[in-house]
């Protein structure tokens, strides 16, 4: 019966390291993503602030100052929702590469248990092909049963997308309607 050889282990090593920092880096590049966009969030912030005190204090009476509140909580709401939106584009794109790379080890990984069995099998006493049998049994099961989780996995991925993007629309229109209420009382 033959066993992984030296060569073979360290080419496993050099495989596994090298998903590991592909990973790291997919991780990395979706937390600098982040960052930029919470640093153009703050950035607008800061700037708006200022224009916002400035317009304040330009303001000469209670009806003026409704107004200027009026027109500042469509344009919130709305920069909201494109902050959460871009925050789950960032988070998604990220979750899809891992699991791209998930998938590819796993199915690497199936496929060297599944020649492993089959050596074994070749190289079994006799009288073991029952135990032999039963543990690719065991592994088909397991791989369908992976097989199934991932597909639920997807599906609910793919109905919290469509989740999210009925949320933001109608968070979006609402936002709109109060604009146009707060309008239409001045």
């Amino acid at each position: 019966m033959s066993f992984l050889t030296p060569e073979q282990l360290a080419a496993a090593h050099k495989a596994n390291l090298e998903t590991l920092f592909g990973l790291t880096n997919k991780a990395f590049e979706g937390v600098e993503k982040l960052v930029e966009l919470n640093l153009q969030a703050v950035k607008a912030s800061l700037a708006e602030s200022a224009s916002t005190a400035q317009k304040a204090f330009a303001v000469k009476d209670a009806q003026e100052l409704l107004a200027l509140q009026a027109n500042l909580v469509q344009p919130a709401a709305e920069k909201a929702l494109a902050y959460g939106r871009h925050l789950y584009e960032i988070a998604s794109s990220t979750q899809a590469e891992v699991t791209k790379v998930a998938e590819a080890q796993l199915a690497e990984g199936s496929h060297n248990v599944q020649a492993l069995f089959d050596n074994l099998a070749k190289n079994a006493p006799a009288g073991s092909e029952s135990a032999v049998a039963l543990a690719k049994s065991a592994l088909s099961a397991a791989n369908s049963a992976f097989d199934s989780v991932q597909k639920a996995t997807k599906q609910a991925v793919e109905i919290a997308e469509t989740n999210f993007a009925a949320a933001t629309n109608v968070a979006s229109k609402a936002a709109a309607q109060a604009s146009r209420a707060a309008s239409a009382k001045k």
